[in-house]
């Protein structure tokens, strides 16, 4: 594959192009190199372009991950060395190429070594990595295997957080006047943290799952519970908040399982997530959300909490 080199109005274009995959339970990854022969992917809805490294300028007291930034049509972008990040073997001249990503409304670039391919992956094929080897891989959030290759999806927002540093705490949050009880679902161990921090602020109960098969399972048993029980599910259940990039069941997907089983009527769907372009946004609401919100800011999530439960609780 050669290297990509579209304006951003063409990259735009083409990601728009892929929203029809959107609900289909499939997504699109790039898959790149270290210089190693593990592969890595991203997947490609957070990609705005892909060119060969243009000069970086340091920057004094950086983290050693970040080789400095870059002036891209106007807008300045730290430079972040997964190498560095994932204490790679490769050797520093192996960085040749960038990959421009948005995450959470924000432009970052990663030097990677070459890029190979964009493959066309079902998210059931995708899987939480066991806890033993997760535990040694902190920046790992799933795998899956293409073309006899095992390929490592990395947890962007723990990278961003080891990079850039985790908030040490949240702006104060007003509690809620009544009780109340979520349930959200999200791969990365870092965005659960925060999300609990964000409910245990403003005083919610929450159940919680770690992919989107998980997250079914779960509340399909709490449906099932709530019927043998002859209660109405959303007397008990006020919000579901749910990822979009989940092994095994993406949330676009979950969000129309959710919305087309009756036992869930009434109980409003909040997407959140580091896919933060107005095409995502579409999407989302297309799929069954009633709100979507960008990872991660906390007042803004709180304030969109705060807002479905207006609809749910007496």
């Amino acid at each position: 594959m050669q290297v990509i080199q579209h304006s951003s109005t063409e990259w735009i274009a083409e990601i728009d192009s892929r929203s029809r995959l959107a609900g289909s339970n499939m997504m699109e990854v790039l898959l790149f190199s270290l210089g190693t022969n593990e592969t890595f992917g991203m997947n490609v809805f957070k990609v705005r372009e892909v060119l060969h490294a243009p000069a970086i300028t340091p920057l004094p007291n950086s983290p050693p991950s970040v080789r400095g930034v870059v002036s891209l049509r106007g807008s300045i972008l730290p430079v972040i060395s997964l190498r560095d990040i994932l204490d790679h073997p490769a050797a520093p001249e192996h960085e040749r190429i960038l990959i421009v990503a948005e995450f959470a409304r924000h432009l970052q670039a990663f030097l990677v070594s070459r890029v190979i391919q964009i493959v066309r992956v079902p998210w059931d094929i995708v899987h939480q990595p066991n806890p033993a080897l997760a535990e040694h891989n902190t920046y790992l959030t799933a795998l899956f295997r293409w073309d006899n290759t095992v390929v490592s999806l990395l947890d962007v927002e723990m990278i961003l957080s080891t990079v850039l540093g985790e908030q040490s705490s949240i702006p104060a949050i007003e509690r809620l006047n009544q009780s109340a009880t979520v349930f959200f679902a999200d791969d990365s161990a870092i965005a659960r943290k925060e999300i609990i921090r964000v409910l245990d602020s403003m005083g919610i109960r929450y159940h919680y799952a770690s992919s989107g098969k998980e997250a079914w399972a779960k509340l399909n048993s709490l449906a099932q519970s709530a019927t043998l029980e002859g209660t109405p599910l959303h007397s008990t259940l006020n919000a579901i908040l749910l990822d979009i990039e989940m092994p095994e069941m993406d949330g676009y997907t979950l969000a129309q399982t959710i919305k087309a089983d009756h036992r869930f009527a009434g109980i409003p769907i909040i997407m959140h997530s580091s896919l933060s372009s107005q095409t995502n946004r579409t999407t989302g609401f297309r799929a069954g959300a009633d709100y979507y919100v960008a990872k991660f800011d906390p007042i803004e999530l709180s304030q969109t909490i705060r807002a479905a439960l207006s609809h749910t609780l007496p």
